[in-house]
């Protein structure tokens, strides 16, 4: 099965090079699609510079418009059925991280993987925000129908695809990726931003869960049938 890798970048000029370097060097998908959600750092001009070298596909938005828009842009770009999303500014990134996210879905083990670095504050086993990891695998005729709802729902992208996944009734699977290290937002910015940009998230998932009623309640129809 062909695959598509869709990295989203928003001021991350410190390590999309590497990032796409290493993505590159793991020579496992058929196309890499870079999505510049708009940055007013330096990350459109490394990209550019990086697409000297690297076989890339580069989308630079000329505003900032979320998260949620900067995957649906991907997805909607991606030539291929099996989509793995990829965060801007991970570390230590190695092919065999790819390959946990690919193979259940290759394997029909799980039509969803979430893969959750472990060089974090909180253990994998009661991290309550693995759900919410950037780093996943799809198929792209599955996400498809949400694409457009994608578009508006900025860092609640994450929770609207796992409502939608679970009110479908759809398998996911949750892996560890092993060494692989994502930067928490004490170490990107000062205390104050941190707690703004959590507070700013969190809002955000809360307009998705409240919008979304309709697929809690499919969810809760479906727990209810399977009791």
């Amino acid at each position: 099965m062909k695959s598509s890798v869709v990295i989203c970048a928003y001021n991350e000029d410190k390590t999309i090079r590497d990032v796409l370097v290493s993505v590159s060097d793991c020579k496992i998908f058929d196309e890499i699609i870079v999505v510049n959600d708009g940055s007013a750092d330096n990350t459109k001009e490394i990209i550019i510079d990086c697409k000297n070298e690297l076989d890339i596909i580069d989308i630079h938005l000329p505003e900032n418009k979320g998260k949620g828009f900067a995957m649906a842009t991907g997805i909607e770009h991606a030539g291929n059925e099996l989509i793995v999303f990829c965060d801007a500014d991970l570390s230590n990134l190695k092919r065999e991280h790819f390959l946990q996210l690919i193979k259940p879905i290759i394997r029909s083990d799980a039509k969803m993987v979430l893969g959750q670095p472990t060089e974090t504050l909180i253990n994998f086993h009661i991290n309550p925000f693995k759900v919410l990891t950037g780093q996943r695998a799809v198929l792209r005729s599955d996400v498809l129908p949400i694409v457009e709802d994608m578009k508006t729902s900025k860092f609640g992208v994450e929770t609207l695809i796992n409502l939608y996944y679970e009110a479908q009734n759809k398998k996911v699977k949750h892996v560890k990726l092993k060494g692989l290290k994502h930067p928490t937002k004490f170490k990107k910015t000062n205390l104050s931003g941190a707690m703004k940009a959590f507070l700013f998230e969190g809002i955000q998932i809360a307009l998705i869960v409240f919008n979304n009623l309709n697929l809690i309640t499919k969810i809760i129809s479906n727990r209810i049938n399977n009791l």
